[in-house]
């Protein structure tokens, strides 16, 4: 058994969501999930079983940040897991950008130093093909838009460099978030099949900070998680 999460092999399907949220993990199993059972309490990272269309489907919270993210992705690799896709929010850095986009990240720019200390080298942490293949086909079946590209993890929220966010846009990065880099860091190094599903929350370019209203969010989530499912449902 694992020391964060507390389960046996077998409790956790080999397809599995990853929001950072504990609330949001439950959410997504209370609400998507047919006959799911609670796997995990400890630390407040909720993780839950139960099935999709008939499929077996995890979802466990990842919690904040790539060390947070490392320690649950490593322990979901233990217990099984053979796909995990992230579903999570992001800040915006395109100017054609909307509040409640959609992305889907090719590759993750790691400006945060836990997918450089797995490796310590040169490295591009990048999706599995399958799976983005898989949600931008799935997303066409659901009738709804997606942006494909390469995102940044960052380690900082709050960064004191705001011309950062400028020279990311600059270079043609879709959105600022804190987990991929590690999550397809990992999923190279444990041979697990990664990808990362994303809301826009924020808009943080052209020196205006917007934030997406609760409703919004709601109902960005919901559309992000359906596509998330068939995604990581899908046959591969």
């Amino acid at each position: 058994m694992p020391i964060h999460i507390r389960a046996e092999p077998g409790e956790y399907a080999e397809a599995c969501l990853l929001p950072g949220d504990p609330l949001r993990a439950k959410y997504i199993a209370e609400t998507y999930l047919d006959g799911a059972v609670q796997r995990n309490a400890e630390r407040g990272m909720l993780g839950y079983t139960g099935t999709f269309d008939g499929k077996p489907v995890s979802v466990q919270a990842s919690g904040m940040g790539c060390p947070s993210a490392a320690i649950v992705i490593e322990e979901l690799a233990m217990l099984g897991v053979k796909r995990i896709v992230r579903v999570g929010t992001c800040g915006g850095l395109q100017p054609d950008l909307a509040l409640g986009d959609l992305i889907v990240a090719i590759t993750a720019v790691a400006a945060d130093a836990t997918a450089r200390h797995l490796v310590g080298e040169p490295h591009t942490p990048t999706a599995d093909w399958g799976l983005v293949h898989a949600a931008v086909h799935a997303a066409k079946e659901l009738g709804k838009p997606v942006r494909v590209g390469p995102i940044v993890s960052s380690d900082l929220f709050y960064n004191p460099d705001q011309g950062q966010y400028r020279r990311w846009s600059e270079r043609g990065i879709l959105a600022v978030e804190m987990e991929a880099a590690v999550l397809f860091t990992l999923g190279a190094l444990r041979k697990v099949k990664t990808g990362c599903l994303l809301t826009v929350s924020d808009v943080v370019v052209e020196g205006e900070f917007v934030r997406i209203t609760d409703e919004e969010m709601r109902v960005a989530v919901d559309q992000m998680t359906q596509l998330a499912l068939a995604t990581v449902t899908a046959e591969h």
